[in-house]
Formats: structure tokens, sequence, C-alpha cells
């Protein structure tokens, strides 16, 4: 008993010889905190210093330069969200000697401005380059802002001056456009669709002698796509106009998919055929659906890739809010992303033979498009949003949500519950209000009729005075 006490001792002696108090470790806990947090905001304020705040000044003076802005309110969640990534996005464009400048606007102060460039949500992110203004619709990570910034800052079409040039490109790039040949007319076409989509893919310029030697093309000048461990060849007169094939083809044949990429895949017109599965799941069934959608994109791309887009999502939590319906995993979905409608499997899809056929039944219009933007399912979408709002919000805070929507029911419900009584108050008073008029009618018409009965009476005795005065002069006659 006396080692430990001496043991204990001991350990509440300081090196110095004199002992600590838990008040002074206490103190000593709370300053190293303080000072944890001074770094933090140290480092925080440092790289905010590399994002300039915008004010009304920036309409005249943004012409100068090529900025990056971040459109924000000061009460949207998604902006607080995205702050710390756009300070990271400014100290990062400024290490690697960007001319990119990068700032943020509140949206909500200076509105006027926000409307001119065409802000109608928060966060919005666009680059303004001379007169133009490209918007950025890609997840929001510093790495993807910045390869954006980096592309749309840049010339819009690169020339690609050696064989070498050309392959340290194209092992950087997944999707890689060239425009082969001369001055002509495809080629002023070539960069007008350049300065559209260049928020999206890059664009390229070669002589047909820096290209790999097994490229044979038909003719001269040429626009071809680069991808998937081959290429493909522009032709007018099947692929129609080059815009369109341009925004078809810079998608890769297969894709991981998720919410930013069905947005984009939106504006292809394609349908989406999903393999919906658990990336994290091994079992059979999982790696042979995703199979299947990859060999159909690999082996009939001929067949299908002018009207479909392949690909498989982790997970089907965005899907069963996109589609309003609980898919159960795996299974396989085709979306058509301009109507909202989708088609599932009327039977197991066993192999790749019944995955075309599945398709081809879209194609021919024999398979069930569910879904679709009618009256209807807009209804059923207003609905499910508000159902799934409310569960989410008392899913992560229960009190709140009794707050949010517990106090305004209740406030309803007692606006009602006056209404409804002053409605029945008012409805006794005015018929105890009839029910006197009415019996003052009776006393008033009672009151004139003994009045009429008095005065009949008062006319009777006149009457009869009168008559005997006539009787008494016909006496004196006679």
């Amino acid at each position: 008993m006396r080692s430990e006490g001496r043991s204990a001792r001991r350990r509440a002696v300081s090196p110095s010889g004199r002992a600590r108090s838990p008040v002074n470790m206490a103190a000593m806990g709370g300053r190293q905190q303080c000072l944890w947090a001074a770094v933090v905001a140290l480092a925080l304020a440092s790289e905010a210093a590399f994002v300039e705040d915008l004010d009304e000044s920036f309409k005249e003076n943004r012409k100068d330069d090529i900025w990056l802005v971040d459109f924000y309110a000061p009460w949207c969640g998604h902006c607080k969200k995205l702050e710390p990534v756009w300070n990271e996005v400014g100290m990062e464009m400024k290490n690697m000697g960007s001319p990119v400048k990068v700032g943020k606007m509140d949206a909500t102060s200076f509105s006027s401005i926000a409307s001119e460039f065409g802000v109608r949500g928060y966060p919005t992110i666009k680059l303004l380059k001379g007169d133009l203004a490209y918007n950025y619709r890609g997840p929001r990570t510093k790495d993807d802002i910045i390869e954006f910034a980096n592309r749309v800052a840049g010339p819009l079409i690169r020339p690609l001056p050696s064989q070498h040039m050309f392959e340290h490109v194209r092992k950087r790039h997944r999707v890689l456009f060239v425009y082969v040949g001369g001055e002509s007319p495809l080629k002023e076409k070539y960069i007008e669709v350049a300065s559209e989509l260049i928020v999206y893919t890059y664009f390229f310029s070669a002589s047909e002698d820096v290209l790999p030697e097994y490229l044979t093309l038909p003719e001269l000048p040429a626009v071809v796509v680069f991808k998937d461990g081959t290429y493909f060849v522009y032709d007018e007169y099947e692929d129609g106009d080059l815009s369109s094939w341009i925004n078809r083809e810079r998608f890769q044949g297969y894709l991981t998919v998720d919410g930013f990429t069905l947005y984009e895949l939106g504006d292809t017109g394609k349908l989406v055929a999903i393999a919906v599965i658990d990336d994290k799941n091994s079992s059979v069934e999982h790696t042979r659906l995703k199979s299947i959608i990859q060999e159909v994109a690999r082996d009939y791309r001929d067949h299908f890739h002018r009207d479909f887009q392949f690909g498989h999502m982790d997970g089907n939590d965005y899907i069963n809010s996109l589609l309003m319906d609980d898919l159960t995993i795996p299974t396989i979905v085709v979306l058509n992303t301009s109507n909202q409608q989708y088609f599932l499997p009327d039977r197991h899809i066993e192999n790749t033979e019944d995955m075309v056929q599945f398709i081809n039944n879209i194609l021919d219009g024999t398979a069930e498009a569910q879904g679709g933007d009618g009256v209807l399912q807009r209804i059923k979408r207003i609905v499910y949003d508000a159902k799934s709002t409310v569960v989410s919000v008392f899913k992560s805070s229960p009190l709140l949500g009794c707050f949010l929507f517990g106090l305004p029911l209740g406030v309803i419900s007692i606006m009602c519950y006056g209404i409804c009584t002053a409605d029945t108050d008012g409805g006794v008073d005015e018929h105890e209000a009839v029910k006197k008029e009415n019996s003052d009618r009776e006393l008033t018409d009672d009151g004139s009729e003994e009045e009429q009965e008095e005065e009949n009476g008062k006319y009777t005795e006149l009457s009869d005075g009168e008559l005997k005065q006539k009787d008494l002069l016909e006496k004196k006659k006679d």
C-alpha cells in the first residue's frame, strides 16, 4: 500500500520536482486546443486569401482577365459545403501560376450582375473569358474544377506538332478529338463546335504524318476521335451534324455512371443502359450483369452506339429517387433522360443475347415504357420529393423535424379552430338578431291594430252625434 502511494505521488510530480495540479493540466490542455484552433483558422484564412470577394466594380474590370467565379447565396447549404473546396481551388491556381483569377460573389447582394450572367441557382460556377461565359456542371471537387478552368482558359484548338506529343496527349485523355488537314469549311465548323463544347472536352489539330501509321483516313480534311482503344472517323452523311456527333462521342463506350454523368448524358439524346450493382459486392450476379453490359458496349458498338450509352451505377439510392421506385440490386434499367421514361426487363437477363433482345424491343417499341413527364407523374414527383424531405429531416434531426413541421401544423390548427368558433358564434348572434327583429315587428304590428280600432271607435262616436244633431234640426223644421 505504501509503495502504491509513493508511485502515485511520483506520477503526479513533474520533472522539475513540482507536483502538477489537475487545474494546471486542464489549463495546458485548454491552451493546446486554442493553439490548434488558431493554426486551423490561420490555414483557412491563408487559403481564403487567394479568392477575391467581388462587388459591383467587377462588371467593369472583368474583361481584363480570365475569371473563375462562384456565385453563391449566404443561406445556401450547398454553397457553404463548396466554400472550403473553392478556397483550395484558389490556392492551387495561384501556386501553379495559372492566369485564371478565382473569385466569389454574393449573388443576393449583387443580383443585377448575377442576373446578367444568367445565374438562376446556387452555387453557380462560371469561367468568364472576354465576352464569353462558360458554365461548369461537373463534380464539385478541386481537381475537376481546376481541370475545367485550365481547359477552357487555354486555346480552343491545341496543335500537336509531333508524334511524341500526340502519344503523350493520348495517354492523358480517354477521349481525344483531332482535326486533320489544312484550312477548310470543316475546320471552321470544328472551331465553332469547339467554342461550344470546350466545357466538356479538349480539341486538337495535327497533320497526317503526326498520327499513327495504322490510322487510315478515307479523305482529308477529317475529324477523328480516339477512344476505347481504337478510333472513329466522322462521316457527315452517316453521322449528321458535327456538333451532334462530337456531343455523342465525347463519352467512352462504357462509363461508371453517377448523377453528374446522367445530367451530361441528357444533352446527347441517347438512352442510357445501366447495370445497377454494388461495387463492394463480389457475388456472381453483380459481376455477371456488369460484364453483360460491357460486352454489349464493346461487341455491338456499330449497332447501338448512336442510340445507347452503356455503364454501371454503384448502389440504388440515386436511381430509386430518380425513378420514384424501389429497385432491388443487382438489376438492369434503361433510362430515357429526355422525357424521364425508363424500361425494365420483362424477364431475367441471363446473357448478352438477352440484353441485345431487350434493347431491340426498346428500339422497335414493343418494350413497355414506365415513368415519363406527364401531369400525373409530375404530381407524383411533388409528393415523393415532399415525403423524402420530411423523412430525411426527421432521420437527421427528430427535434428539428418536430419544430419545423409540428409548429406550423399547430398554428394552422389553432387558426382553423378560431375560424370555426368565430363562425358558430356569429351564426348564433345573427339568429338572435333575426328573432328579435321579428318580435319587434309583431309588437309594432299589434300597436298599429289597437290604434286603428281606437280611431275607428272615435269615428263611430262622432258619426252618432252628428246624426242626433241632424234629427233635432229636422224636428225643429217640422
